[in-house]
């Protein structure tokens, strides 16, 4: 710009920022555009690759806490390997997907250890291979980049959202799953940038997708997925790969059925499920979410008022209603206190849809503070997830840890990073579960199957056992059974030759809850057999 003539004045010099700014934000031209379009889907599937090979290439677990709900996951893996099907030879809330991802692990790995760190993986790697298209096709780099980068961070991060930096745990990973994929899918709601073309066939096929990931692997997330695709019919642009989309799920769920078979006892066990745990979040419990996560809800709304004051709009009103509503809602329901999840994505697409629209030089103020705000509810959370990944790598790559004493258990390692107590009371279910492996040793007979009144039933997997045909993977006081709505016994231990009552159990309400409701049929048919420092067993009376 130096090296304008004198007599352009202010008009030129006006202009040449203008355009600049326009080459920058809006209009990155046909063919450079195109080219930075393949460079950013570049770096997503790239960055995928690399998460992914972190999980799955040492080949190994490694957990500080809820072990037991790690032990859930490997039991339904290990039932599929045997050729049993989720919701229809045993039961769960949880949707099939839970069970197939480290059943697929497994068979990838060819452990128990390595199970569920490659089936996340492939996840991983789907899911980067779809954020390529959607974020590449929608978004400008300087946005796309970091949302999705951040997205894939919280699939391949073995931890629970919310929590502290090095407590590694596989367990809850559907919910990853589905703020990860519910983020992608929020993306949509931008139309495609005009360097991009236009393909409904291939955004229809990835929204479908993400909302099929998302119902058969925790059906809430599926089901805000489904309402933001009618939200989105509204959109004129965009309707027609909406409309194909919605069809596709139709259609996908119907072959799905064909197959599966169990669709129907899915809603029945997500019916008992929620007979147990209550409907609607408590004001009690609304009002302890919104003051946990008070200061990105802060962030969110400043990011949403400065946006809605400079591209005022009924659709994007709207939009950042959906995300912070449907995000509180879903944490709601979740076993997490901190980290609504929609809101950085949310934050993120507005201000890509603002920019998108709009010269930088007419809002100077937002051009500065918006960044600020979207880096105070990306990067916290970015951070935190890369170091769990980073420390589990570390970890498992060593082969550091205690295993757990079970033999098809081995690869899984219990380690102490920042929490004695986790460690200590997770060390002691392990010392009970050593008893019981013993025990079984000297009673069972080949072919023998085995039930545990308590959380879950390590020992079919672990020990490789027949695991029973008609119960259920996950017993939880209060959410999947409860004093007044539970499985009937005769459907439970059908299948049953030995009943393990654990003196200790890892989740006390369940196991106390489980002992009192079939007390007076196991003392029916079953009788004392061995009762050891941390079990009593039962053996099926003889007919």
């Amino acid at each position: 710009m130096d090296g304008l003539p004198v007599a352009a004045g202010k008009g030129a010099k006006r202009g040449a920022v203008i355009e600049t700014e326009r080459s920058v934000v809006v209009g990155d031209g046909a063919s450079p555009t195109m080219s930075r379009l393949s460079w950013s889907r570049a770096v997503i599937i790239g960055a995928g690759v690399i998460l992914a090979g972190l999980l799955a290439l040492p080949g190994r677990t490694v957990t500080t806490k809820y072990v037991n709900d790690l032990f859930v996951f490997l039991d339904g893996a290990h039932r599929i390997v045997l050729g049993q099907v989720p919701n229809v030879d045993f039961h769960s809330s949880l949707g099939p997907l839970t069970f197939y991802i480290p059943a697929a692990g497994y068979g990838l790995s060819g452990s128990m250890g390595g199970a569920m760190p490659a089936g996340m993986a492939i996840v991983v790697f789907l899911l980067a291979a779809i954020a390529a298209e959607i974020v590449g096709s929608r978004m400008h780099k300087v946005f796309g980049l970091p949302l999705a980068i951040f997205l894939l961070l919280i699939v391949a991060a073995p931890a629970n959202p919310g929590e502290r930096i090095g407590e590694l745990t596989f367990a809850m990973f559907y919910n990853r799953i589905g703020w990860a994929s519910l983020g992608f899918l929020l993306v949509m709601y931008l139309p495609r940038l005009p360097a991009a073309g236009n393909s409904r066939a291939v955004d229809a096929a990835c929204a479908s997708f993400l909302v099929l990931l998302m119902l058969y692997t925790k059906i809430t997330y599926g089901v805000v997925g489904l309402a933001f695709l009618l939200f989105m019919l509204f959109d004129r642009r965009q309707i027609g790969w909406v409309s194909l989309a919605l069809g596709m799920i139709a259609v996908s769920s119907i072959a799905i059925e064909i197959i599966w078979r169990g669709g129907f006892n899915y809603l029945a066990d997500l019916g008992l499920s929620a007979k147990n745990s209550g409907g609607l979040l408590a004001l009690t419990a609304l009002g302890h979410l919104l003051r946990n996560n008070l200061a990105d809800l802060l962030v969110y709304l400043a990011v949403a008022l400065i946006v809605l004051s400079l591209s005022p709009g009924y659709r994007h009103l709207l939009f950042v209603a959906f995300c912070g509503t449907t995000g509180i809602l879903l944490i709601g329901q979740n076993f997490q206190a901190v980290g609504i999840l929609t809101l950085g994505a949310g934050a993120v697409i507005i201000t890509e849809s603002h920019f998108r629209a709009k010269l930088l030089s007419r809002y100077g103020t937002a051009r500065f503070a918006l960044p600020l705000l979207l880096a105070f509810l990306l990067l916290p959370a970015a951070l935190g997830n890369a170091a769990s990944l980073a420390i589990h790598a570390y970890y498992t790559a060593g082969g550091r840890g205690k295993p757990i004493p079970l033999p098809a258990f081995s690869e899984i390692r219990l380690v102490e990073i920042w929490s004695a107590g986790q460690y200590e009371y997770f060390e002691g279910y392990n010392r009970t579960l050593a008893d019981a492996s013993a025990a079984l040793s000297q009673l069972m007979s080949a072919g023998e199957r085995v039930a545990v009144l308590d959380f879950v039933n390590p020992f079919s997997a672990g020990l490789g056992l027949t695991p029973p045909v008609g119960d259920s993977v996950w017993y939880h006081w209060g959410r999947t059974l409860g004093p007044d709505d539970h499985p009937p016994a005769e459907e439970m231990f059908a299948d049953v030759d030995l009943i393990l009552d654990p003196k200790w159990p890892i989740e006390i309400w369940t196991g106390n809850g489980l002992r009192d409701l079939y007390a007076h049929y196991i003392a029916r048919h079953y009788a004392l057999v061995r009762e050891t420092a941390d079990w009593r067993i039962y053996r099926r009376k003889a007919s």
